[in-house]
């Protein structure tokens, strides 16, 4: 389980959620959640003065992790969504350490929920060098097979905006064509900015492939974690009671959220090394 030992009992409804990206990704994440539980307050850490972390070392993600997980700390969080594939896979057990409250990660949520037994996987360089699906996947499921595919290209396209470009899609090709050789039945999104690219991934697949978001996974763990919510599902994200913050520009994020949140979002830049937070 990708949970701290402290979640025995639920957390109250309006407990405070941190998630934390390396950029726009993780608002994927964060849209699922407050569909489904309008008006939870939530803090959002887009670490954009570090992004992408899928080509980092993996001491320097988990280090990154580390300092992340405290300030959240720091600012009351009561329950963590690693809303990032990269740090999860390397570094699901300094966050847990680090947090000390319940910290949910995509990975391990999937695993345990996922029922496919050839299954592909687009990620990060690090996450798909890590082979932390295919460990947690074959950990769940006896005799799945499972193809993990690095996608160098795909992060900094979604950070530019630039979702369908002639060569986006050559790429998309040059990284579906050995799942689609080895006739994959589900191919997992396996970094939070990927979804934003399932149109164009969408195009160049059978019909019979399913396309999986690990974000709805975690949510179905999350739930468990907390009391029922009050609010009935939304058809878009209720940014009332969240807070958005950045290590990088706070205006250049602010508008690439309120686009892909479909509504006005207010941004702060922080410092996450200073306990106020504020730089």
């Amino acid at each position: 389980m990708s949970l701290h030992p402290h979640s025995d009992s639920p957390l109250p409804a309006n407990a405070l959620l941190g998630l934390f990206d390396s950029g726009f990704g993780g608002l994927t994440v964060l849209r699922q959640l407050l569909q489904r539980r309008p008006g939870q307050p939530c803090l959002y850490v887009g670490d954009t003065a570090r992004v992408p972390y899928g080509g980092r070392r993996p001491e320097e993600i988990r280090a990154i992790a580390a300092e992340v997980v405290a300030w959240l700390r720091s600012q009351g969080a009561q329950a963590l969504v690693m809303a990032c594939n990269t740090s999860n896979a390397l570094a699901l057990d300094v966050a847990q350490a680090e947090a000390g409250v319940p910290v949910v990660g995509l990975i391990d949520s999937l695993a345990q929920q996922l029922q496919a037994q050839r299954v592909g996987v687009l990620a990060t360089p690090a996450t798909a060098a890590s082979g932390a699906y295919g460990k947690a996947l074959r950990a769940n499921r006896a005799g799945v097979e499972v193809l993990e595919v690095g996608c160098p290209l795909f992060v900094p396209a979604v950070e530019r905006n630039e979702l369908d470009s002639p060569q986006l899609r050559a790429a998309a090709a040059d990284y579906l064509a050995p799942l689609l050789a080895a006739r994959v039945e589900v191919i997992v999104l396996g970094c939070t900015h990927y979804p934003l690219l399932e149109p164009l991934l969408r195009s160049q697949l059978p019909a019979d492939v399913r396309l999986v978001d690990p974000a709805l996974a975690a949510m179905a763990v999350l739930e468990t974690l907390l009391m029922p919510s009050a609010e009935p599902v939304a058809l878009s994200p209720d940014l009332c009671r969240c807070r958005l913050v950045v290590t990088g520009d706070a205006a250049d994020f602010a508008a690439g959220a309120s686009h892909w949140l479909g509504q006005p979002a207010q941004v702060q830049q922080v410092n996450l090394r200073c306990p106020g937070g504020d730089l």
